[in-house]
């Protein structure tokens, strides 16, 4: 008896096992099932919703859009009545154009956009003028007469520049297709610290700039960031830091780049003649102190003021032509020969800017061609301008020390990562 109920257990345990792997079974089957008729079903149909198109702030799809340039002899009233627009709304719109902006001043080869109703008629009902490449003035023509101001956006890309100088900076610059404003903002940054009339083949620069893109085009730079010129052997840092919300550039020390002469009065020219107490005289032929510097140029060739200071001189000085003399301070004065002309408000007493153009090259006086002799007096006695060690501008400030140390060695990162290359190259980064 006990080894029955013993079996009929045993049965019984079996049983439930057994209906348990079944239901479990049948439950794997359904599962499996469900989930390939969820990978077979198809989807629904997706729905693609374009983005609208905005230009100067509008949705321009619904418009039939017409891009132009401003013609000769044309102005706001004659573009806009091509396009159904009555003259009663354009003289509302000159009127509400009032205070801001002069449409007067619409000027031929500027872009213009107008939005038309996309129908038969193509009545303008939107007027978009480019002040500049980056501004412009919304006339909106339809229901609503209305005129804003409105900016593109800017989209700054940083840009590198890097060459080996053969002949002269603007030359490098141009085989590598970089703008001329580069090269200009580099002789601007350098101008106390690099004579460059007296740059040698083989220097090298390498300089990070901001480039400035509009609707896809460039439109010119913005800052340079890091530079790094190597002249005679020496390289030459320049990084761009604020202080005192005013921008400036400074050495790897926080040593401003600025001074307190420029290196030279004159732009992209060469030195013809140095400082000598025994020079042959083009013109006389005979020998006599050259207490200057002349510097070959065009004619008309701006000439600039070394350094802040008064004008004590500006007359005609016989062999030496028109003349300006400067006084800086208590111990420094220079004095610019041989020019064509002055600058407009330059006359005795008249106070001067460091870098402010003063007079123009020429070959007045003694002189066989166009050129500038230029002279520097310390103590009011003549000294080589080339020698002359010029006393830095304020450097970083101390407690701005650790600001600038990582603007430094940022930048000095980037600077010297960029090995001169054996095909020259101007590429962003």
């Amino acid at each position: 008896m006990h080894k029955f109920n013993l079996m009929k257990r045993f049965t019984k345990k079996r049983i439930i096992e057994a209906l348990a792997i079944v239901i479990v079974a049948v439950l794997l089957v359904f599962t499996l099932d469900f989930y390939l008729s969820a990978l077979n079903k198809p989807l629904p149909d997706e729905v693609y919703v374009p983005e609208p198109k905005i230009e100067y702030g509008i949705v321009v799809d619904s418009f039939f859009v017409v891009k132009d340039v401003v013609k000769s002899n044309e102005n706001l009233s004659s573009i806009l009545l091509k396009y159904n627009t009555s003259m009663i709304a354009v003289e509302r719109l000159v009127t509400k154009a009032a205070g801001i902006f002069d449409v007067r001043k619409i000027r031929a080869g500027n872009k213009y956009t107008v939005l038309c109703s996309n129908d038969s008629l193509r009545k303008a009902e939107f007027f978009i003028y480019e002040t500049n490449p980056t501004e412009y003035v919304v006339f909106e023509t339809g229901d609503s007469l209305h005129v804003h101001l409105g900016q593109k956006e800017v989209e700054v890309r940083i840009r590198t520049a890097t060459n080996t100088i053969s002949s002269s900076l603007w030359n490098a610059m141009n085989e590598i297709g970089a703008s001329p404003n580069v090269t200009v903002a580099l002789s601007e940054i350098y101008a106390w610290t690099i004579d460059f009339y007296s740059i040698q083949k083989g220097d090298n620069f390498t300089a990070i700039y901001e480039e400035l893109i509009v609707d896809g085009e460039t439109i010119g730079m913005g800052n340079i960031l890091s530079a790094r010129f190597n002249h005679a052997g020496k390289d030459n840092y320049a990084f761009r830091f604020i202080q005192d919300n005013n921008p400036d550039y400074f050495d790897e020390k926080g040593q401003s780049l600025r001074r307190a002469f420029l290196k030279a009065p004159l732009k992209f020219s060469r030195i013809s003649s140095h400082f000598s107490n025994s020079r042959l005289h083009p013109v006389l032929r005979i020998r006599r102190p050259h207490h200057g510097v002349d510097y070959a140029a065009p004619k008309g060739t701006p000439v600039h003021s070394i350094g802040n200071g008064t004008v004590i001189e500006v007359r005609y000085a016989g062999g030496a032509g028109r003349m300006v003399k400067i006084r800086h301070n208590a111990v420094y004065t220079t004095a610019y020969l041989h020019l064509s002309g002055y600058a407009k408000g330059i006359s005795k007493g008249a106070h001067v800017q460091q870098g402010q153009v003063i007079g123009y090259v020429g070959s007045s006086g003694l002189s066989t061609g166009p050129h500038l002799d230029f002279r520097f007096y310390k103590n009011g006695t003549p000294v080589d301008p080339l020698k002359v060690e010029s006393p830095p501008a304020l450097p970083v400030k101390k407690e701005l020390a650790d600001s600038f140390n990582l603007v430094k060695l940022h930048q000095g990162r980037k600077l010297d990562s960029i090995s001169m290359p054996v095909k020259n190259i101007l590429k962003p980064i």
